[in-house]
């Protein structure tokens, strides 16, 4: 995921200022954004891949908001009693729900007890349609923003697809997001509160710190405001937020995400790997986030 233009520029003047000034306290006119009619029908199907002795594996799809078709992956472990806790696994920028990250979790995550559920971000994947830069202050950048809006859209409409089937636990659902999918993650997380425990890896807030010499400015900040985690995070409290982060980050700096763990409430932890963006160790932070998720789901 590639935010890091324009941002070293800005980070070491703006990151003071924006500790003393820039949390999650802004008023803000975006709350009832993601607002949506769970009335309108899933249109859902569901087509069985694999039945093994340990897990079955289905591919869905379903309806979303302004029409999309979302596409995903539902693995079910065959041991547990049922109904299961759910947790849905979102991947990064340009990636898709079989890379080989998002396998790695989806494995660990059956090893564990929970069924899980993987989708494609909008415009990703079996969802590929546009080949435009995904770029927030470039051309594309109101289609970029509606990207991520649609996809918080997609989440919550996973969770009403979730709580039709009956062997998995509608009072249950986690979230694990890696990089762009932490971004989004957040966002959906507070905004949908039967999300219980979210798990946010790779992820920053303050995105406005992209824009160079515009950071801080009212037009930048209204752009950015429905998909700008600095906005939401603090909705997620009192549910249980776990953020991973890497100390050596040059995609999603550090102080962005210091910024978005200051403006979440409590109770909240924080985990920090002494890695880059692409090198964070996989293993370890899905270990790490399977124990908070076995701890509070």
């Amino acid at each position: 995921m590639n935010f890091s233009r324009s941002i070293q520029a800005v980070l070491v003047a703006a990151s003071l200022f924006l500790l003393a000034s820039c949390g999650g306290d802004r008023e803000l006119s975006v709350s009832g954004y993601y607002a949506y009619d769970r009335d309108l029908p899933l249109m859902d199907s569901v087509r069985l891949l694999k039945d093994t002795s340990d897990f079955s594996l289905s591919s869905l799809t379903y309806r979303s908001v302004h029409g999309q078709k979302v596409t995903g992956l539902l693995s079910i472990p065959k041991t547990g009693e049922k109904p299961l806790p759910t947790v849905i696994l979102l991947h990064g920028l340009g990636d898709r729900k079989t890379v080989d990250y998002i396998e790695a979790g989806n494995q660990f995550l059956l090893d564990a007890g929970y069924a899980v559920l993987r989708l494609d971000i909008c415009n990703h994947g079996e969802r590929f349609e546009y080949d435009y830069d995904f770029d927030l202050t470039g051309a594309y950048r109101y289609w970029t923003r509606d990207l991520v809006a649609q996809t918080v859209f997609d989440l919550r409409r996973a969770v009403d697809f979730i709580q039709t089937r009956e062997e998995l636990d509608p009072g249950r659902i986690g979230f694990f997001g890696i990089s762009l999918g932490g971004i989004i993650g957040c966002i959906f997380s507070s905004a949908d509160e039967r999300v219980g425990v979210p798990v946010i890896v790779l992820a920053g807030g303050n995105l406005n710190l992209m824009f160079g010499k515009q950071a801080l400015s009212g037009d930048t900040k209204d752009f950015l405001s429905i998909i700008d985690p600095i906005n939401f995070v603090a909705g997620i409290s009192p549910r249980p937020l776990l953020m991973i982060n890497a100390e050596h980050d040059v995609v999603v700096p550090p102080v962005t995400s210091k910024l978005l763990f200051k403006a979440a409430g409590k109770p909240k932890k924080i985990i920090w790997h002494p890695s880059g963006h692409h090198d964070l160790p996989v293993d370890m932070a899905y270990a790490e986030g399977i124990g908070w998720l076995d701890k509070y789901l």
